[in-house]
């Protein structure tokens, strides 16, 4: 029995050192980050219950922030968005194949998807919007037709505008073309996002923050969650961390309503985790539906899009012989929630700055590993 005894004591022991080894090692590789030119503040967590880790870090190197500081999500929003599709699908309230224009009225679906003369507006589906094979054009990014500021580079220029949702796709009707047929191609756009947006609320009769306060935030208790410029959280009285593009602060600009079912999502490491949680253990929608969200399209090397969510297959990106996978979202912020399945580690956090989303991912992948 005594050998047993001190068995379980010399496991214990080394268990706890190894946990404690990859704390050290993860808060390096994130103060490294910060260490970097442009990263004005960062926060980060690591969480897996099963493996014994919580590792909550947060810092800035002009205002006081903390773990529990609500950050802009950026497009981490689209699981969300994606995921209240979901739940109007569990709900027999729509089908994944049924075509948008049975939800839509007609003057927003009018000549929505014209290409080479042809009007496949009638034929968009649900599907195409979620998968982003719509081939509509990105009101953010996408250049115009008579090379007009696209509404990314008017953020800046018209600060205290509003936009609507009818603004946003008059703006991608009227200043942009599709780039293909739909269910042809692949092509990452926001203005899907703002069409589904626009079916949830149709379907719903809640405005989209409501429909998240309902079925995500009160649920989940995710009490620090919200919709920027459009709604408060339940209880968090932080302000939002400030972001940036360069040296210029994006956080406060009234224009940032452009950025809506996309990407307007503002939330903390644990209410994103939590979600996380929820989405992968079919606790908000069924298996049935969960997996069908994940009929991937290739997007880039090693990372494929599903509905609403992205799985990054770290052999094909790496060209490393592994098994791990992250599946979630990650956001032009440099916003990220990930989860490895194979390591059953959950991981959340931001670096509020435009131009390090790719430092963002390398962060991801250094994090798992020191934990593989």
């Amino acid at each position: 029995m005594r050998n047993i005894l001190l068995g379980l004591a010399l496991f214990a022991g080394l268990f706890c050192y190894g946990q404690q080894n990859i704390h050290i090692e993860i808060e390096k590789l994130f103060k490294a980050q910060l260490e970097k030119e442009n990263i004005k503040s960062g926060i980060l967590h690591v969480y897996s219950k099963s493996n014994g880790i919580d590792i909550q870090l947060a810092e800035s190197e002009e205002d006081s922030i903390s773990i529990n500081s609500p950050f802009y999500t950026a497009s981490v929003t689209k699981m969300l968005t994606a995921t209240a599709i979901g739940i109007l699908k569990d709900d027999n309230k729509l089908k994944f194949e049924d075509k948008i224009a049975k939800y839509l009225p007609k003057n927003l679906m009018h000549n929505l998807h014209v290409l080479d003369e042809k009007d496949y507006s009638k034929e968009l589906t649900i599907t195409h919007l979620l998968q982003h094979t719509s081939g509509l054009p990105d009101y953010f990014t996408d250049k115009t037709n008579d090379e007009s500021p696209n509404i990314i580079n008017q953020l800046l220029m018209n600060p205290n505008k509003s936009w609507t949702a009818e603004e946003m796709i008059l703006f991608t009707k009227e200043k942009m073309k599709p780039h293909f047929v739909p269910g042809t191609d692949y092509h990452y756009t926001d203005t899907e996002y703002v069409l589904l947006a626009l079916i949830i609320e149709k379907i719903n009769g809640l405005p989209l923050d409501e429909f998240f306060k309902q079925y995500f935030f009160q649920p989940l208790k995710m009490n620090s969650s919200f919709i920027n410029l459009k709604s408060s959280p339940i209880d968090n009285t932080l302000p939002m961390a400030k972001f940036y593009v360069g040296d210029i602060e994006l956080s406060s600009i009234k224009s940032l309503t452009a950025d809506w079912g996309g990407g307007g999502l503002v939330s903390t490491t644990q209410d994103l985790i939590k979600f996380s949680k929820a989405f992968n253990n079919d606790l908000i929608i069924s298996k049935e539906t969960r997996l069908a969200m994940q009929n991937w399209v290739h997007e880039t090397k090693g990372i494929q899009y599903g509905f609403g969510i992205r799985k990054i297959s770290i052999n094909k990106l790496t060209d490393t012989e592994t098994d791990l996978e992250l599946i979630g979202h990650s956001g032009s912020t440099a916003s990220f929630l990930w989860y490895s399945p194979q390591l059953d580690v959950y991981i959340s956090g931001t670096l509020n700055q435009l131009e390090a989303s790719k430092s963002a991912l390398i962060l991801v992948y250094n994090i798992l590993n020191v934990i593989n």
